[in-house]
């Protein structure tokens, strides 16, 4: 009999619903030669430093660095009921293979092998890996269950992750905490999240607005804006020079200029993606955003969530088509366009989201936020294999004396995809220039001097935060491998990194805005470079991917951590002396 575990109890019932394992029993459901239980997320979790050593109970500097010779794990207290009817079909003697069915990615794979560990189970394992809970896609994975073996070196990243992180948080926060009397949290990821909003803070904080002029001249129909001008009394002598050289009479326009521009749609989304224009558009928090997707792929409504591709694979073609035209009556596919959503070597774990088949029958019912999030994966599907969209940009301008005074305008020749995102994107209108050719002439009734002053970047919010997170670091990272977690954080967890921040008091919502708290700058102010610099955290997830394709060794890459945590303490012991 195979015993299968799920990561939650929703997701189990699914399974065991379509594999047969009807029969409920008290934490687990059983029939046609299958146990189907499930975790409850982390069932396991590594141990606090004072259950490995006694000393380590004492937050103090002389017991630092905290580096054990065996990092320990233990049952977490508030799931120990279901981690003990795990552990007892684990040893039953009617289960020869063990199924893992959490969900297929790194930290599903760790969430089973912990469980599996702490219970000294040494049954085969098998992976269930599949990307959709409809039923077809569930019963697929059934029949090509993976070779648990095949899975050992991503449980290694997973591990490596794991001891990273509690390495940099129990060591790191303990010393800051002890150095300057305040409780401080510290994270491997987090702190340098925390550092790129503090710098940003910052930067605003520090701006010094610039004084600038440009020369505003206008017919009755068209209005042309000189470029910046730093110097007032250069701006002063343009304005009257050409005023009185042109008041009244006909100016030839130096350049028109014509284009059309053919713009392709955007691929389907990731989570991240998803994540940042659910907050654009919906105000929604990354973390709303990513249990909305969660609840909608447990209806077998959408696609798995945790995505970092905005690909399919190669063999979706003819699903993708059919899924097309359920979606939408007459719906039209722009081949080209079809064509380069689908590329396999881009698809890591799990392919992007978008609507599944068997849920375009079944998505009503929702909730206000389940309809727009759902609606959103929809549209932005369709969109993405429609037509492009068809602008013409106009570009006039007129030089003068070795100024160059412009006018830019745009119209929409055909809509093509954006009329799936309509309801998103706010109509600014067309900015359709009157119809000029070169050689014309305009004449000038209007002269004036404009006074401006230069703007610092905005302030974080979610949508432009989760950006920053994805493209941190990057340009540290070896452009030779495909990277499973790119930037700070994995599409997974930096909705809970943002929360946590917030909850820790590192940072506050300021409407839209996230900003820098006092404590959160006193923080970031007093860390080690290396700890809150998004290089270090690109280079470690290199190594955290080289770890799953077996490229390096994972205890290496944990003693690299430990040596580089002890470095720092180390020196602080020493200047403290």
């Amino acid at each position: 009999m195979k015993l299968v575990i799920a990561e939650k109890p929703s997701v189990a019932l699914t399974l065991a619903k379509v594999i047969g394992a009807n029969t409920k029993k008290d934490g687990y459901c059983e029939g046609n030669s299958y146990i189907v239980s499930w975790c409850v997320g982390h069932l396991i979790q590594m141990s606090n430093p004072d259950k490995i050593d006694e000393k380590w109970k004492t937050w103090s500097l002389k017991n630092m660095p905290i580096i054990p010779e065996e990092y320990k794990h233990e049952i977490t207290k508030a799931t120990k009921k279901q981690y003990t009817i795990l552990k007892k079909l684990l040893d039953s003697d009617r289960v020869d293979t063990v199924v893992n069915a959490c969900d297929a990615g790194r930290e599903g794979e760790l969430i089973f092998r912990l469980v599996y560990n702490q219970a000294k189970c040494k049954k085969k394992i098998q992976r269930l890996w599949i990307s959709s809970m409809e039923n077809k896609a569930i019963e697929d994975g059934f029949k090509n269950l993976k070779d648990g073996s095949n899975y050992e070196n991503l449980y290694k990243s997973a591990s490596a992750r794991a001891i990273a992180d509690w390495l940099v948080g129990m060591n790191l926060s303990r010393l800051y905490s002890c150095l300057y009397n305040q409780t401080y949290s510290v994270g491997r990821v987090q702190t340098p999240t925390l550092y790129l909003i503090a710098k940003r803070d910052s930067e605003i904080s520090t701006f010094k607005k610039q004084k600038y002029y440009t020369v505003d001249i206008a017919s009755d129909n068209l209005k042309l804006v000189s470029e910046r001008i730093d110097d007032l009394s250069e701006a002063n002598s343009l304005l009257e020079n050409i005023k009185s050289e042109y008041f009244n009479k006909d100016i030839e326009l130096t350049s028109v200029e014509n284009k059309e521009v053919s713009i392709k749609p955007e691929k389907p989304y990731d989570l991240t993606t998803l994540q940042r224009e659910a907050n654009k558009y919906f105000g929604y928090s990354a973390n709303d955003t990513l249990n909305t997707t969660q609840s909608l792929y447990e209806k077998k409504l959408v696609t798995y969530p945790r995505t970092d591709s905005r690909y399919l694979t190669n063999d979706m073609t003819e699903t993708i088509k059919e899924l097309l035209h359920g979606l939408e009556n007459d719906y039209t596919i722009n081949e080209d366009n079809f064509e380069l959503i689908f590329d396999s070597s881009k698809v890591t774990d799990h392919y992007a989201i978008i609507p599944t088949l068997t849920g375009i029958a079944k998505a009503d019912g929702l909730s206000d936020k389940e309809r727009n999030i759902y609606n959103l994966i929809k549209n932005k599907l369709l969109a993405s294999c429609s037509d492009n969209l068809i602008e013409s940009n106009t570009n006039i301008s007129i030089m003068y004396q070795g100024h160059n005074f412009n006018a830019k305008g745009k119209s929409v020749i055909e809509k093509g995809f954006t009329k799936y995102l309509q309801e998103y994107i706010k109509n600014k209108g067309d900015s359709q220039l009157p119809n000029f050719k070169q050689g014309d002439s305009i004449k000038l009734i209007s002269f004036d001097l404009a006074k401006k002053y230069t703007k610092p970047q905005s302030h974080y919010n979610e949508n432009t935060l989760l950006k920053a997170m994805e493209t941190a670091g990057v340009d540290a990272l070896d452009k030779n491998i495909e990277v499973e977690r790119k930037g700070l954080g994995t599409p997974a967890t930096r909705a809970s990194i943002i929360e946590s921040l917030i909850r820790r008091e590192l940072i506050k919502r300021d409407k839209k805005n996230l900003l820098i708290t006092d404590k959160g700058n006193m923080l970031v102010s007093i860390v080690e470079d290396k700890f809150k610099s998004a290089d270090t955290t690109s280079e470690w997830e290199m190594k955290l991917s080289k770890i799953s394709s077996g490229e390096v060794d994972a205890d290496d890459f944990i003693k690299e951590i430990e040596r580089s945590i002890t470095e720092v303490i180390d020196r602080y012991k020493k200047n403290i002396k």
